[in-house]
């Protein structure tokens, strides 16, 4: 279960400082959080929600952590615009008694984007190996 406020070192930018979220709304699948110190016109939300589809051993769950961000336009100055990143984890949960193989796919995906491959420093600036990938558009 997410607290209502995410505050101790949870969220953190790209320089590796802290970002606090309070809780804005929640139901049985979903929960956005909201920036506590953002201004209403430009939103930083986080949010987090599940989908299941199927029955039985065809029972999958589709789980997104997300975050958008709104600044203005470093070009004009003046236009608001939506930087968004997702997470996504799709998994047969009805065909899986443990977690093991999910948790095995989510380290996998962190490491490969927050490490780059010569020590084991989380690089919060975006410069691991799929990291450096996902900022540039390179391959």
């Amino acid at each position: 279960m997410l607290s209502n406020t995410l505050n101790t070192n949870e969220v953190k930018n790209a320089a590796g400082t802290e970002c606090e979220f309070q809780s804005l709304s929640i139901n049985q699948r979903e929960r956005v959080f909201g920036l506590i110190t953002e201004s209403p016109a430009l939103p930083h939300r986080l949010s987090v929600k599940h989908a299941e589809t199927g029955a039985g051993i065809k029972l999958r769950r589709r789980s997104l952590a997300r975050i958008d961000k709104t600044v203005i336009s470093t070009v004009d100055n003046v236009t608001p615009v939506t930087v968004s990143c997702y997470l996504v984890l799709d998994a047969p949960v009805g065909a899986l008694s443990a977690v093991t193989e999910m948790a095995n796919v989510l380290a996998e995906l962190g490491s490969v984007t927050f490490l780059n491959g010569t020590d084991n420093t989380f690089l919060y600036n975006g410069t691991g190996t799929v990291g450096s990938a996902l900022l540039t558009g390179g391959i």
